[in-house]
């Protein structure tokens, strides 16, 4: 007669063999033998209870019927005593009873069905019972049902007939719908700001759990909070006319600093070594406007600057206005630079776009050759696609980066010109530890000459995220024995990582770009070499040893690789 229970996990000690002083050779398949090595020590339980232990620890496989038995240990060798394990044949899923109770409608009921991890005819394994079984109640958490349960789950074994008949038996509870916002913590901020950024969440619309995330990771990125937490609160609900029940979405925020400043070091194998200084409050005039400015001296670039950001407005479009003044030394070329614009930033699910308006004025001195002063009004547009299945740290995916921009001579420019440039970045996973990492970029600015455009709307490249081998910025037009900027960019680069674990990679690469004044002085310039990665919190941080085929000569550089 076939034997029929309910099975349950247990928990299990480390194994050994019977006899004090003895150690176990397992004789058994690759896969048991895995499985049952992690458990071995250097305890002596009694071969009953020991064979007992292994069946249990089978029996989290499928492995239901299995046979042991003890060799003589062979001639010399009375320490090892030699187990012999035959698993048996493997349980399979016979049968799945999935019951919902409460009112569920027929494409959600059949969505569940069609997502249960354990289908007729697989191996059973507890691990994977445990699993489909948390799983089907994630699922009916996240959308609609806040009250899921879990009333009773069963897994039937017949080892005669190598059969597990499964049941699991969940309630729904009531479908929630969104209610009113309620915030605790506030101190400086009135709740209208919260209601500014309440895009997902919206009053009367159905609960989601994913919508209640994406209200607390919005809210988190803001300037003002330094802790987020959005819940449904469920003890304050009500019940409306159709049935359903609304609940309050309660955030509880912490409030940032009014005032806090910074300071930090650090280094780039574009710029060199740097020092900064910042302030920030989120709440300049008491009109909840961000403000941020600050000054960092590097090296080669020095800057100084303030921007002011204030919430979105209805449309979901943030504002802003800011000024800077600018050094640099870059390659034979010294440049003076002040500039004021303001910018507004709205994200269409994963478009996300940039209007700017930008006044500066530019002075630069090439090495041997004249200097030059020039003005521009420049208004720009610019779009950002991404797809990426992490935005730090992305193993597959695609960025999508195109801007238009341009100033006239009628309007507070000195030069005529229109600047397009374009960027595009792949990454393709190929295998576990395996990435590939293309990327490409093309600029153009149509205008008769590049005399008295600054230098913000020509092109140069090399040096870290362009053409690896090269120095920061020194592929572009001679001036004198300056480098500066020409009217064409083209910019192709593939990179293969190989992840030795977790945390450390080793990449190779090979780039190709110039930048030029014009076509016929095109000559793409070659690098190629090797790099380590680590994936920091902030993302995966590159060291790449580059030599560049033109100069002959190997360039180190280091970054932060954040797809832009």
């Amino acid at each position: 007669m076939s034997l029929r229970q309910p099975f349950t996990l247990l928990l299990f000690a480390s194994l050994t063999a019977p006899a004090t002083g003895q150690s176990l050779r397992l004789d058994a398949p690759d896969e048991i033998r895995t499985l049952l090595t992690p458990y071995l020590s250097d305890a002596a339980p009694g071969r009953r209870r020991l064979e007992g232990q292994l069946a249990d620890i089978l029996a989290t496989e499928g492995y239901f019927s299995p046979q042991f038995s003890f060799d003589a240990p062979a001639s010399g060798d009375g320490d090892t005593l030699p187990l012999r394990i035959d698993p048996g044949p493997r349980t399979v899923i016979g049968s799945v009873s999935l019951a919902v109770d409460g009112e569920i409608p027929p494409k959600q009921r059949s969505a569940l069905d069609a997502a249960w991890r354990l289908p007729v005819g697989t191996p059973f394994r507890q691990a994977d019972w445990n699993a489909a079984k948390q799983d089907i109640l994630a699922r009916l958490l996240a959308h609609d049902y806040a009250d899921a349960r879990l009333l009773d789950s069963r897994a039937e074994i017949d080892p005669d007939a190598r059969r597990a008949e499964l049941h699991a038996h969940y309630a729904t509870g009531p479908r929630y719908r969104f209610g009113p916002l309620a915030v605790d913590g506030l101190q400086r901020f009135p709740s209208s700001l919260l209601a500014r950024y309440q895009r997902v969440v919206r009053e009367g619309e159905p609960y989601t759990e994913e919508a209640l995330g994406t209200l607390q990771a919005t809210l988190q990125a803001t300037p003002y909070f330094a802790t987020v937490q959005a819940r449904l609160d469920r003890e304050a609900a009500v019940i409306t006319d159709d049935g359903s029940v609304t609940a309050p979405v309660r955030v509880t925020v912490r409030e940032r600093p009014a005032h806090r400043v910074g300071f930090g070091g650090g280094a780039s194998s574009n710029t060199g070594a740097r020092v900064e200084a910042n302030y920030h409050t989120p709440d300049l005039f008491g009109q909840a406007w961000a403000f941020d400015t600050g000054l960092r001296l590097e090296q080669k670039r020095q800057v100084a600057f303030a921007d002011v950001f204030l919430p979105p407005d209805a449309k979901q479009r943030r504002h802003s206005i800011g000024a800077m003044a600018e050094a640099t030394d870059i390659q034979g070329l010294r440049t003076e630079r002040y500039a004021i614009g303001a910018q507004s930033v709205q994200e269409r699910g994963r478009l996300e776009q940039r209007l700017s308006l930008n006044w500066q004025e530019e002075q630069r001195w090439p090495d041997g050759s004249t200097p030059v002063l020039s003005h521009a009004l420049v208004p720009n547009v610019m779009w950002t696609w991404r797809e990426l299945d992490h935005p730090l740290d992305p193993r597959t995916g695609t960025v999508l980066q195109v801007q238009v921009g341009g100033g006239s001579k009628a309007v507070l420019s000195d030069q005529n010109f229109v600047r397009s440039h374009g960027r595009w970045q792949q990454y393709i996973e190929l295998g576990r530890r395996k990435q590939l990492a293309l990327r490409g970029e093309l600029g153009y600015t149509l205008a008769d000459s590049r005399e008295q455009i600054p230098q913000d709307y020509l092109f140069r490249t090399g040096g870290t995220g362009s053409v690896r081998g090269y120095a920061y910025q020194s592929l572009g037009v001679r001036e004198g024995s300056a480098v500066v900027g020409g009217r064409y960019l083209a910019v192709a680069s593939a990179e293969a990582t190989h992840w030795l674990d977790d945390v450390w990679g080793i990449a190779a690469f090979i780039d190709a770009g110039d930048a030029v004044d014009s076509l016929k002085d095109a000559r793409l310039a070659v690098g190629y070499g090797l790099g380590a990665r680590w994936r920091s919190p902030a993302g995966p941080i590159g060291v790449d040893l580059g030599y560049g085929q033109r100069t002959e000569k190997f360039q180190l550089h280091f970054s932060l690789a954040i797809p832009f």
